[in-house]
């Protein structure tokens, strides 16, 4: 906010609910005329317009979901300057017609957000930000750019500051880290029944489950519906005002869960959402961070788990290479390297047995320790168990169907010869009269697998990129030769929930959403009240209910206890127009649970 101010461009890299928003449009009050946001999504438009026109704030924005009329009032107050911030797509700076409009206009400061889209070497790609330079210089005086991302590494963040021609920009890195996300990766042997197994664990919450596909967005959400979980959809093959709908369903709580794909979230401002679910491991760690970073954005605990399947990788690497011609400067081929490099990383993730939050941080570039104390690998039950003689096993067969073929293979051949397949390519191979063949013939074929990922883990294996093929490191042999011992750890799983809890989760259609327990120092029981009323409000305004007040606020007042309007406003998070505008109704629900009427 200072360099904004100052006049200088900025860049500022902040984990999702870390404030980047509030670094725009703070200093768009303060400065003369208008600030232009760039944003990538329809959703967050609606989102941030809705929390600063409840917060009193003179805000609006253009784009396709906006009928005739409601496009013409916008356009009629830009030309009386009655906004002081717009957001628009960034493909509506191309239209001539906004051109000349903005020509006329006193534009302070052009805010950039989700800037990674402008990067080629990011994970989101979108052509139409590489405009937004050739517009900046387009205007009659150049106004300070500001540019903000969650998710960018060294080389991105490189990347969006050369694009954007960024004048010497103050580059402010506030750190990746989430504290309050709870990080695990599953290895389900059915997926759809983990999602319902976890879904009804946290009946009554706000979460999204992420699917990689539209046929698995619908898939999941027909389970979860039938197992009485109160839930919607969104995907791109869905008319626009069915999603429409679905999100309004969502962001008022009226169905509290969301099966979606990628289309759904970017920017999404939505404060309550407790957990998100991967049905799916995504292609590259910047949108798994991006898409987990949508829970906890109130402060309070969140979860992030992350369903694995080996078949995932083999998913993701085809739609990589089979994902056609990909729009931009750089050539086809270095753009499908690249995304190669993140799905390894990704599934790296995906198979280490190491602080997972660590693991996160590394591939930004961040500082941690050791252990987090709050992700599966660091909090969750395990046993250890010695695989020496297993290990042993693998790394044998390895390399004896190297010496027989000549040349290595994937982890799915080897698999097949320890369980002694009697497919039709093992045995034109002649791979069925090796040692090996059959010597892990009782053991199943995730055990086996999780055998493979727990050598590669520890260095005794690598899977050559190129080729995904196994191939064995120098310290194999330490193993086969040298007594050296090798352990796995093994999770310990929770127990499924039962049919008749599932049923019983189905939340009544009229009902106030639960109310989570309550944050350390607030009394349930208001927390409760607060929460009630905030839902009542909100359905009476026909907003979010976190456009009212986030629960971090709620917490702040129950632990406040304001009697008056003055103390009312000592409360974080609430303003004059809020105090104004609701101030009196809280008052009363916190004076009646005093008076025991709660």
């Amino acid at each position: 906010m200072d360099g904004i101010l100052a006049g200088r461009d900025v860049l500022g890299i902040m984990p999702t609910g870390g404030g980047k928003s509030i670094c725009y449009q703070v200093p768009a009050l303060l400065l003369p005329g208008l600030t232009l946001v760039v944003s990538p999504l329809i959703s967050l438009m609606k989102d941030q317009v809705a929390a600063l026109t409840a917060a009193g704030v003179p805000a609006a924005f253009l784009n396709s979901s906006q009928s005739l009329e409601e496009g013409r009032q916008v356009w009629s107050g830009l030309r009386r300057g009655a906004y002081r911030l717009l957001y628009v797509a960034p493909e509506r700076l191309e239209n001539q017609r906004f051109a000349e409009l903005a020509a006329g206009r006193d534009i302070s400061l052009v805010a950039v957000d989700e800037a990674h889209c402008i990067s080629q070497w990011g994970q989101d790609f979108r052509p139409s930000y590489l405009g937004i330079s050739s517009f900046v210089d387009s205007l009659s005086r150049r106004p300070v750019v500001a540019a903000f991302t969650a998710t960018a590494t060294g080389r991105v963040q490189e990347d969006i500051a050369f694009r954007l021609a960024l004048r010497e920009p103050v580059k402010v890195v506030t750190g990746f880290d989430r504290p309050n996300l709870y990080f695990e990766v599953r290895r389900p042997k059915n997926k759809l029944t983990a999602v319902v197994e976890l879904v009804s664990r946290r009946r009554g919450r706000s979460g999204i489950v992420y699917c990689a596909t539209r046929a698995q967005v619908e898939r999941v959400c027909a389970a979860l519906e039938e197992a009485g979980l109160s839930a919607t959809r969104y995907h791109a093959g869905l008319p626009e005002e069915e999603r429409r709908q679905n999100q309004d369903d969502f962001q008022f709580d009226r169905k509290p869960v969301m099966a979606a794909t990628n289309a759904f979230g970017m920017g999404i401002d939505k404060s309550n959402i407790s957990y998100v679910i991967h049905y799916s491991m995504p292609k590259n760690l910047e949108s798994y961070y991006q898409e987990v970073g949508r829970a906890g954005r109130d402060g309070e605990g969140a979860e992030c788990i992350l369903l694995y399947a080996p078949a995932d990788v083999v998913t993701a690497r085809y739609l990589i290479e089979h994902g056609g011609e990909r729009e931009g400067p750089e050539p086809d081929m270095e753009l499908r390297r690249r995304e190669l490099e993140r799905l390894n990383r990704m599934a790296e993730y995906c198979k280490t047995g190491r602080c997972l939050r660590g693991f996160i941080l590394d591939y930004f570039g961040q500082a941690h320790g050791e252990t987090c104390g709050n992700c599966g690998s660091c909090k969750g039950l395990f046993e250890e168990a010695d695989i020496t003689v297993p290990a042993q096993m693998v790394l044998s067969c390895i390399k004896r169907v190297k010496d027989k073929l000549g040349y290595y293979v994937g982890a799915a051949l080897i698999i097949r010869v320890l369980r002694g397949s009697r497919d039709q390519r093992i045995q034109t191979l002649g791979l069925d009269g090796l040692s090996t063949y059959g010597l892990m013939r009782g053991e199943s074929r995730e055990r086996v697998r999780a055998y493979l990922e727990c050598l590669e883990n520890e260095g005794y294996v690598f899977t050559d990129p190129a080729h995904s093929t196994l191939r064995p490191t120098a310290a194999a042999g330490d193993v086969l030769f040298r007594g050296q011992q090798v352990t796995m750890r093994l999770r310990v799983e929770e127990a499924p929930v039962s049919r008749t809890d599932r049923r019983s989760a189905r939340p009544a259609a009229s009902a106030a959403p639960a109310a989570s327990t309550g944050p350390i120092g607030a009394d349930e029981g208001l927390m409760t009240a607060l929460k009630a009323e905030r839902f009542r409000l909100a359905q009476r305004d026909e907003v979010p209910a976190y456009i009212v007040f986030s629960n971090a606020t709620l917490a702040d007042m129950a632990a406040k206890l304001p009697r008056t309007l003055d103390e009312f406003l000592d409360v974080s998070g609430v303003g004059a127009v809020k105090a104004q505008r609701y101030g009196e109704e809280f008052l009363a629900v916190i004076a009646a649970w005093e008076n025991g009427e709660h």
